[in-house]
């Protein structure tokens, strides 16, 4: 018997509200610390790719400026200037032989060398090779040329790094004959290499000489011996006034008059040929300056006006090549009065008849920076072996010299997104290939191809996932029996806790095979199985109700389980034969042959299929809530009123559920597009922009799973990463933020029924 008092029945209730008001006070206060969190771990998250990725973007930086009076010989002219890695130590090259090494910031004389011109004899010539060569020729006097190349020996004395300049000679310090009969070299042009050196030079009688000089080293003693192979290249142009050799060895270009440009095959050194003449500017245009980039495919000149362009070889018929204009550069503010390229990366500063210099990058055609130095021209330039300075001297003998903090030229919206002509192509292209087996790469970081392949791979997936997932939420929701509900629905949901890793592994190694081998079968599939199902529900409804009657209602779809199965394998079954008869035996082989349409094992069908099965069940699983959450009183209601189940379905139940079966979809888009390890292995990871679905692709996701152990920390290729992932973050809520809000537009809109 209760004896509580009245007073004692109220101070229970009470006890016991306050705890329920704590605990909605303490769940509020959880929830709310919850959601913050997310909010701050997302953003946290944004903001530190940002901070990854905004150096990119950064103007470079260029500070330690200081001028000082040209070190060396005031009464020679200069040729160039170079420098060592550390951009400590700097070099004049004049044109009579004498190297000045000085250091960089402030001009103070280190030490200096002088080549061994024979007694007689004076330099009436000189050239530089390409920049990462160091190499230098000087014609001579007499027909003779002296090859030469700077050295930098690094020590540590007392733990204290020393850098000592000096000279060493590749073929010795004897000069090479290339003109037997003596005459002065008035144009010179050299390369060289460990394997060998190329000498063009122009006597002063108008003759064009070729030599290639081989060294061979003795490996016991280490005298090195030279062979010379000389020939002579017949009919010169008229006005020669600049000799290139390209870094191979294997072709000339020859600056000529104002504006003409020759190119010659050097292949054979004893048979040099003329390929092509062309015209850099238009008539009444004079070029002032040109030089080559390293790597030797680029030539970049820059005319009286100002004007800066790039031309390369490029291919037009089988193995021939011409010389086409690829790009034109914000000019300079006057004439150009010199050039000079970096060691090693695509990039060159420039000098106008104004003292202003400009720094530009070939590839993401950008002009990084421009500064005025001086009040005279600019005549010679120089950059150090990182392209992090740059040395300038003006007509009136002053160097300028500064430390430039330019570590990302390579990026730019143009080279980023749009179609970038890179050298060696025949066309402009979206390219994606950030490494090679070559320092004459240029690299091509195009997030054009990515992003298209993760759009592409999203859209096969989802081609393939949301009308599965969607009519199965539909029918197992509405139709099927609750028994058979909870047979299915918890089957379709452990699909999703498999690893995407099996996925991708299955894909790579078992469907693309099969897929292969039975190409006409998969895409017979894809048409008839929708058939086969309403050709087997027609049947079924056919059937006398005596048949009908024997299966439960809601159970139907068990019996079309076999149904499918012996389809697909009768289409299996006859596409070999389909193939033999209108294929050749052999589809994939037709489709590349007669159609021209590209197959590859691993294609989009194939990540579309393990795709489109890794995202059904979340779509499925969260589509099937929302129909099945539909309050049963407004099914009720409808078909009281004589709505035909269909009519229900459709005017009520979808309708109610369809902010649910929105985000349902929008959260299978979102794992179609940062799917990782699926697309790593059942692609061919070929970064292409085709939408074909027997090619390849390579997702943003993919290729920063790829790269990112093998991308230094802090280098242009490792922040692009990054950028690729910021990419994918902004894609990603760009998408959920849309979704969310069709999602309150829907609710809204169908909350009264």
């Amino acid at each position: 018997m209760n004896t509580a008092t009245p007073s004692q029945t109220v101070l229970s209730v009470n006890k016991a509200m306050s705890r329920r008001l704590l605990s909605d006070r303490i769940f509020q206060k959880v929830m709310t610390a919850g959601g913050i969190s997310v909010i701050v771990a997302v953003s946290a998250i944004f903001f530190y790719l940002a901070s990854v990725v905004v150096p990119l973007f950064m103007p470079p930086g260029v500070e330690n400026r200081s001028q000082y009076a040209l070190p060396g010989p005031k009464d020679q002219a200069t040729l160039a200037f170079t420098g060592e890695e550390q951009r400590e130590i700097g070099v004049r090259v004049s044109a009579e032989g004498v190297f000045t090494f000085f250091r960089f910031d402030s001009g103070e004389l280190v030490s200096e060398a002088r080549v061994p011109v024979p007694a007689g004899v004076r330099v009436t010539s000189a050239d530089l090779g390409e920049r990462r060569s160091y190499g230098q020729g000087f014609g001579l006097s007499d027909g003779r040329v002296i090859l030469v190349k700077q050295r930098f020996d690094v020590s540590f004395p007392n733990d204290q790094r020393t850098i000592t300049p000096g000279l060493e000679y590749p073929v010795g310090e004897a000069p090479v004959v290339v003109d037997a009969q003596g005459r002065a070299i008035v144009n010179l042009g050299v390369q060289i290499t460990d394997d060998g050196s190329t000498i063009v030079a122009q006597t002063d009688d108008g003759r064009l000489l070729l030599s290639a000089v081989s060294v061979t080293t003795n490996m016991m003693t280490g005298e090195k011996q030279s062979e010379v192979q000389q020939s002579e290249i017949g009919s010169p142009p008229a006005g020669i006034r600049k000799l290139i050799i390209e870094s191979k060895q294997r072709e000339l270009y020859v600056l000529f008059g104002d504006r003409g440009l020759a190119r010659y095959d050097l292949s054979n050194k004893e048979q040099p040929r003329l390929l092509e003449t062309v015209d850099l500017v238009p008539a009444g245009e004079k070029v002032t300056a040109i030089t080559m980039l390293s790597g030797g495919f680029s030539i970049i000149l820059g005319t009286d006006q100002g004007r800066l362009a790039q031309w390369f070889l490029v291919r037009t018929e089988g193995a021939n090549f011409a010389l086409r204009k690829i790009r034109e550069f914000k000019p300079m503010p006057a004439e150009v009065t010199a050039i000079a390229p970096e060691f090693f990366r695509k990039g060159f500063i420039v000098g106008d008849a104004k003292g202003h210099l400009g720094s530009y990058y070939a590839t993401s055609q950008r002009l990084l920076f421009t500064e005025k130095l001086s009040d005279q021209p600019l005549v010679v330039l120089g950059v150090p072996p990182r392209g992090n300075g740059y040395l300038a001297l003006d007509a009136a003998g002053r160097v300028y010299s500064a430390a430039v903090d330019n570590h990302y030229p390579e990026v730019s919206f143009h080279s980023l997104w749009e179609k970038v002509w890179y050298e060696s192509y025949e066309e402009p292209d979206y390219v994606w290939q950030s490494s090679a087996a070559n320092s004459d790469f240029e690299p091509k970081f195009s997030l054009a191809p990515l992003t298209y392949g993760t759009i592409k791979a999203a859209t096969y997936a989802m081609l393939i996932s949301v009308p599965l997932a969607i009519l199965g939420a539909i029918f197992t929701a509405y139709f099927m029996t609750p028994r058979m509900r909870t047979l299915v629905k918890p089957t379709i949901e452990v699909m999703e806790a498999l690893p995407t890793v099996v996925l991708g592994f299955l894909a790579g190694l078992w469907l693309a095979p099969l897929v292969e081998n039975n190409l006409a079968g998969v895409l017979l599939c894809i048409v008839l199985l929708p058939v086969s199902m309403v050709a087997a529900a027609y049947v079924w409804h056919l059937l006398p109700a005596s048949v009908t009657g024997r299966i439960p209602a809601g159970w139907e779809a068990a019996l079309l389980m076999p149904v499918l199965v012996g389809v697909v394998w009768l289409i299996f079954q006859i596409g070999h034969p389909i193939e033999a008869a209108f294929f050749g035996g052999d589809m994939p082989h037709w489709l590349s042959t007669e159609l021209g349409i590209t197959y590859e094992q691993r294609n989009s069908l194939v990540v579309g299929i393990a795709m489109g099965f890794a995202v059904t069940p979340t779509i499925f699983s969260i589509a099937e809530d929302a129909i099945f959450s539909v309050p049963k009183a407004l099914t009720s209601g409808s078909l009281a009123l004589g709505a035909t189940p269909w009519q229900t379905l459709t005017g009520v139940v979808l309708l109610t559920a369809s902010p649910g079966i929105f985000s349902a979809v929008m959260i299978g888009l979102g794992r179609a597009v940062g799917e990782t390890m699926i697309v790593l292995m059942a692609t061919g990871n070929t970064a292409v922009m085709d939408f074909s679905m027997f090619t390849g692709f390579r997702t943003l996701s993919a290729n920063i799973g790829v790269e990112m152990p093998e991308a230094g920390v802090g280098e242009t290729h490792y922040r692009l990463l990054f950028l690729s992932a910021l990419v994918l973050f902004a894609f990603t809520f760009f998408v959920n933020t849309v979704a969310e809000l069709v999602r309150q537009r829907l609710r809204e809109k169908y909350s009264s029924i």
